[in-house]
């Protein structure tokens, strides 16, 4: 991902926490902030100590990098996106990390339709 779709900075992050809405699932918590002054998106990613070791860490990082990156054309743009990751994701393969957080996407309503009668 781009640098300039990433969040970084603690202030960042604490802005979007106190300011944005949240919605969840059994394997994500999404926090969003629309920002009307940007064209694009995005993206913090947050994944707890208690959450395996550092390199499954660093695993569930890459598979939902990745699964932002399948889904970048259907994310709508000027939100910044915080996605915290919990525990049953040590679990799962990246097709039920994509299938998962894209859920929790739909339910934020942050995805835009692809095609007419196209479910995604």
């Amino acid at each position: 991902m781009k640098k300039e779709l990433r969040i970084k900075k603690n202030k960042e992050f604490q802005e979007v926490f106190n300011k944005g809405r949240s919605v969840a699932n059994r394997q994500f918590v999404l926090y969003l902030l629309p920002k009307s002054e940007q064209t694009d998106f995005r993206i913090g990613l947050s994944v707890s100590k208690k959450i395996g070791n550092a390199v499954m860490r660093n695993q569930i990082k890459r598979y939902i990098r990745q699964s932002v990156l399948e889904l970048k054309t259907q994310l709508q743009d000027g939100n910044d996106y915080v996605i915290i990751a919990r525990k049953p994701l040590a679990e799962m393969d990246f097709f039920e990390v994509k299938k998962s957080l894209t859920h929790v996407l739909k339910v934020a309503k942050v995805l835009k339709k692809d095609r007419p009668g196209h479910n995604g």
